[in-house]
């Protein structure tokens, strides 16, 4: 199987590193290819803007999802989203490795979300979720918190639990494009348990990931499953 790890966490010495570098070495004793980007080790841009197309259909008003599709049709977007398509297109497993960072992803992992997945290439009108244009890959969302796990429940301060949280990435971004995602692996408040806990989070990361060929995606509708109106069909509610 070939992964691509994208990970989006500035400190070399983070537990995120940890998790990534347990990974590439749990995964190639595995015999899995492995290709990292390492968005912050890139200084990969974050924000999406007229320079990342080589030439533009309209100067005038820029259309952003418009120019995507037509600078990836012509292959005029700019080098370093063509090298991130290219491995997303080599993966058939997407590892996004993170900390969860208010509710969200690191600045630099949304950015490379609206840079590389290009109207186009990800998806496109009428190509999305269960039709998205990288449908047959699979994808799992490994993050830390800050917070303990009791603090994400509906009756807790955080007022969603985990799954809810991590909902925008799996079933807004990874699905929205084709891709299945498994569910998560979260280490809960890294940076406050004893170095017991952490061990324990490495172990169970280490049998999550000998277990990815034959884990489960997360199951969600798909496109026919709704009526003209984009309404559930009343069979399925």
């Amino acid at each position: 199987m070939k992964v691509l790890i994208v990970y989006a966490n500035p400190e070399p010495k983070s537990f995120n590193s940890a998790m990534k570098e347990l990974a590439v070495s749990v995964l190639s004793e595995q015999d899995h290819e492995v290709k990292i980007s390492d968005l912050y080790e890139m200084n990969f841009k974050a924000s999406l803007g007229r320079n990342d197309f080589l030439e533009l259909t309209n100067s005038d008003h820029v259309n952003y999802v418009m120019e995507l599709k037509s600078a990836y049709e012509k292959q005029k977007l700019a080098e370093d989203i063509r090298k991130e398509q290219e491995k997303l297109l080599w993966a058939d497993f997407i590892i996004l490795q993170y900390p969860l960072w208010w509710f969200s992803v690191p600045a630099v992992l949304k950015g490379w979300f609206d840079r590389v997945l290009a109207t186009g290439f990800a998806w496109d009108f009428g190509r999305m979720y269960d039709k998205g244009l990288l449908a047959g890959k699979k994808a799992m969302i490994s993050v830390t918190t800050g917070g303990p796990e009791a603090i994400y429940s509906p009756n807790a301060p955080h007022g969603w639990d985990i799954n809810q949280v991590l909902y925008p990435v799996n079933h807004g971004v990874l699905y929205f494009c084709g891709i299945q995602p498994t569910p998560p692996f979260v280490a809960y408040a890294v940076f406050q348990v004893e170095n017991e806990v952490r061990k324990q989070y490495l172990e169970g990361y280490k049998k999550r990931l000998l277990t990815l060929e034959t884990t489960e995606p997360i199951r969600y509708h798909k496109l026919s499953d709704y009526d003209k109106n984009m309404t559930l069909k009343k069979s399925l509610k």
